[in-house]
């Protein structure tokens, strides 16, 4: 049984093994593209410890009859089956193995497995490692699964690492992504879940490449967003990032828009992510340097013809060097006929307003503006979502209000009629999932 695999032993082809997102960093590994160095515990590896620990005949069971739209026993269930992932015993065999694994993370490829790789890696300091689930269904070309398993940042040493693990394992059945599964029509027993340990980068910029335009589906076009730090930031939607769209075919920059940047998340020197905020002389600085963009869009371009169909891009720099951390389909594209047919829907359910209620869209005042993330109209009564204790308060066909939306939001999202978020871009969490949905949302 194979527990551990490297990233040059993946392919595109390797999900059952390892995942979406395991897989896709192998193919491009093995492809030349500039991805950090990793290893994967698959999913075999997982289902080991569901059978060693005997929970494959607990949690299962737990799942095949519950109401997910009940949020009092969705997120009582997923809490009994975390709790008893974390309290289970790892096998041995496995733990020995990602020791191994995690400890040859510093010495060079070429000498691993031979005499000199115990000498060279004696006395060095052990890695920072992003320690990343990945899903055997997940980043699919009909659904993306965005966030809705665990990823830890900034993982050192060999305790935390192994309690890392198992957190990633006991995520695939965080109410989130219970939720997820049984909405897309996706069989619990039969989704596993790998981990991704890959050496972390640092990055002082980072952000979200699309190969083609997702607002306006133009695929002559490409779309960064960008931000100061981790990419946390950026796909979360805590911060509003730069964009900039450039043309595919020159790599010329067309356009861009610089967000107003409050805070980037960074290592500090215990090893801990924290939000630094900027200098209010730096907010509204840009965060890529032209010929970095053009780089980037460079690599995009290259990534989405081995792939042959356009791609959602993750990006960090580090000290100069740009490094790929992910890569999976776009998920939301000729989603606009699906909001169409939603909007119709939506009008049909919804009574007629009395003419002389209705308020022409040329007389109404306008009380703020944003970015278009997923274009369309929607209507219902605005409800104030200030933190995910609140999702219950939103009824189908409000219009959904909140600071950022979190994957632990999809469930009240679905209800929405339409959804606004105080900060974000085009490649964040509500602008993805939105448009996954057929959603309108401005963020």
């Amino acid at each position: 049984m194979q527990n551990i695999a490297w990233f040059k032993e993946l392919n595109k082809n390797s999900i059952p093994l390892v995942g979406g997102k395991a897989a896709n960093l192998g193919e491009m590994f093995n492809a030349k593209f500039p991805i950090p160095p990793g290893f994967v515990v698959t999913s075999l590896a997982f289902r080991k410890f569901l059978i060693d620990s005997e929970l494959i005949k607990v949690i299962f069971p737990k799942l095949m009859n519950l109401d997910v739209d009940n949020n009092e026993d969705l997120q009582r269930v997923a809490k009994e089956i975390q709790d008893l992932i974390i309290q289970a015993k790892m096998p041995q065999n496995i733990q020995d193995e990602l020791i191994e694994a995690y400890d040859a993370l510093n010495v060079d490829p070429a000498i691993r497995g031979t005499p000199a790789e115990n000498f060279v890696s004696q006395g060095r300091e052990a890695p920072f490692v992003a320690v990343r689930s990945s899903a055997t269904a997940e980043d699919l070309p009909n659904a993306s699964f965005a966030g809705q398993q665990a990823t830890y940042l900034n993982i050192k040493g060999h305790q935390k690492l192994l309690a890392a693990v198992k957190a990633c394992w006991a995520s695939l059945y965080g109410a989130r992504a219970i939720y997820y599964r049984n909405k897309n029509d996706f069989a619990h027993d039969k989704v596993y879940i790998a981990v991704v340990i890959q050496k972390m980068v640092n990055s002082h910029t980072a952000g979200v490449i699309f190969t083609v335009n997702p607002v306006t589906e133009n695929h002559d076009e490409i779309l960064i967003e960008s931000s100061y730090g981790l990419g946390e930031a950026v796909v979360s939607g805590s911060v509003t990032p730069d964009e900039f769209i450039v043309d595919k075919e020159s790599l010329e920059l067309k356009e861009k828009k610089i967000g107003k940047k409050e805070f980037y998340i960074t290592r500090d020197e215990n090893g801990n992510n924290v939000n630094v905020d900027i200098p209010d002389d730096k907010k509204e600085s840009q965060s890529l340097q032209n010929f970095e963009i053009k780089k980037l869009a460079e690599i995009a371009t290259s990534i989405e013809k081995h792939y042959e169909k356009p791609q959602d891009i993750e990006f960090a720099i580090e000290k100069g060097r740009i490094y790929i951390t992910q890569s999976r389909p776009i998920t939301t594209l000729g989603n606009k006929k699906e909001a169409a047919d939603l909007k119709e829907a939506q009008e049909k359910e919804t009574p007629e307003v009395k003419s002389e209620e209705q308020i022409e869209i040329k007389d109404a005042n306008l009380l703020a503006s944003g970015i278009s993330a997923s274009p369309g109209v929607g209507r219902g009564k605005v409800v104030l979502v200030h933190d995910i204790n609140e999702l219950s308060k939103i009824k189908k066909g409000d219009v959904l209000v909140a600071r950022m939306t979190s994957p632990d939001y999809v469930s009240a999202m679905e209800r929405a009629s339409a959804i606004v978020t105080d900060a974000g871009g085009n490649t964040c969490h509500a602008a993805i999932v939105s448009r996954e949905m057929g959603i309108p949302c401005v963020v």
